[in-house]
């Protein structure tokens, strides 16, 4: 985007100048008559240009692109004029992410540059759990004399994930039985015995019951339960007032797509099929598979899809309302992409009741669904002790529901809030 505006610098300048002339001819002093005309020249001049041409190419490099909570990190950026137009007075302004405190240095920066020149500047940012894409870069640029403002954003993705890599699958066990298995009421082939049938030609060696051969001399053939492999879909809850946070920390979305990759990820190194959607926004639907393939497609929305911003919408609802209709259309779109026998991973701050709702249906109908819950309250206002004791009921509700919750606080690893899970889980 690009905005061209004046600044007006030179406002008043005309009519003092015209104020001086006049003084100048009145008391016959030519020299103030000739500094009149100077002030009406430097008044005329910026109307005879036009605003800069500007054209900037950015590099941004990160010291660290998965460094540890609170460990520092530092941005280099380089802005290179690839435009004809001489900017003399450039100024920078890097699109650091919203969730993430600069520390040393500033992300602030003021050059001139020719044609094919660059400048470069450094700062340094903290880093905190989650994943967080650096917003574009501001450029503005003024003429030589200041009148005409050109402002631009100039996009470089880029990306800090701070997340540890699981030495084990933080999800093992988060679902019944394990990601992506599922008993189901067909016999055949398996690993958990059904019961006995008569013999028929063509069944394989190994099904045959021998021991019932030798007892009786009739030929029998064992069944077994079937286990086969189903989709596992994680879903992040982007919808506006899931937009929350305590005071300068990461809001939920930030945490929940931090939690969206650790999961995926866990879900692949399972050799499962993971798939990834969205609550909020324009549509965000990847269908469950595996593959190298795949899994960068999904890493590639968690980082750019426009649901997944870091920035909250401006306006959630063009009414103004809350929402409420568009939500039950996003609900409606999900429940009819998830199978029967489907599991959800559903992410979310809980933070209405329309949400707990929705899982509760899903669990009716017999998806296996597990909340995860990044647990983004406060207890500094009346407000926050509130939302507290939603979020709580909430909570409450789901599991006599006996949908699975996984209440996690973001200051810890998800994998320890998930162990903690599976104890209430098993009792």
């Amino acid at each position: 985007m690009t905005r061209t505006r004046r600044t007006h610098h030179w406002r008043g300048v005309v009519a003092v100048a015209l104020l001086a002339a006049a003084l100048g001819v009145l008391f016959k002093r030519p020299l103030i008559v000739l500094a009149a005309a100077v002030g009406v020249g430097f008044a005329v001049y910026p109307h005879l240009r036009t605003p800069p041409d500007v054209s900037l190419a950015v590099d941004r490099r990160l010291g660290e692109r998965d460094p540890s909570p609170g460990e520092s990190v530092t941005v280099t950026v380089t802005v290179t004029n690839v435009g004809e137009s001489w900017l003399p007075d450039l100024r920078l302004i890097d699109g650091v992410p919203a969730m993430l405190t600069v520390v040393d240095g500033t992300a602030r920066h003021a050059a001139t540059l020719r044609p094919g020149e660059s400048t470069t500047f450094s700062y340094t940012v903290a880093a905190e759990h989650g994943a967080h894409r650096f917003r574009p870069l501001t450029a503005i640029a003024r003429d030589v004399s200041g009148e005409h403002e050109v402002e631009l954003e100039v996009e470089a993705v880029d990306e800090i994930e701070c997340l540890r890599a699981p030495s084990e699958p933080p999800v093992a066990g988060a679902t019944d039985p394990y990601p992506g298995q599922v008993l189901t009421d067909a016999s055949g082939a398996g690993i958990e015995f059904d019961h006995t049938r008569e013999y028929r030609p063509g069944d394989a060696r190994s099904r045959i019951d021998w021991r019932q051969l030798a007892k009786t001399g009739s030929l029998t053939t064992l069944e077994f339960r079937q286990e086969r492999s189903v989709a596992v879909t994680v879903c992040v809850d982007a919808r506006p007032v899931a937009y929350r946070g305590r005071p300068g920390e990461p809001h939920a979305i930030s945490h929940s797509v931090a939690a969206a990759r650790e999961l995926l990820e866990a879900i692949w190194a399972l050799d499962e099929r993971g798939g990834l959607t969205t609550l909020g926004g324009s549509d965000c639907w990847l269908p469950p598979g595996r593959g190298s393939a795949h899994a960068d497609r999904a890493r590639q929305l968690l980082l750019s899809h426009p649901s997944l911003s870091p920035q909250p919408p401006e306006d959630p609802s063009p009414d103004g309302s809350d929402g409420a209709d568009d939500s039950d259309d996003q609900f409606d779109r999900l429940r009819t992409r998830l199978d029967r026998d489907a599991q959800l991973f559903l992410l979310t701050p809980l933070a209405d009741d329309a949400v707990v709702a929705f899982a509760l249906e899903l669990a009716a109908t017999g998806r296996s669904v597990t909340v995860v819950s990044p647990d983004v309250t406060g207890e500094d206002s009346p407000g926050e002790r509130l939302a507290t004791v939603e979020r709580r009921n909430r909570i409450d509700r789901l599991r006599r529901g006996d949908v699975r919750v996984v209440d996690w606080d973001p200051t810890n690893r998800l994998r320890k809030s998930v162990a903690t899970a599976r104890k209430r889980w098993q009792r």
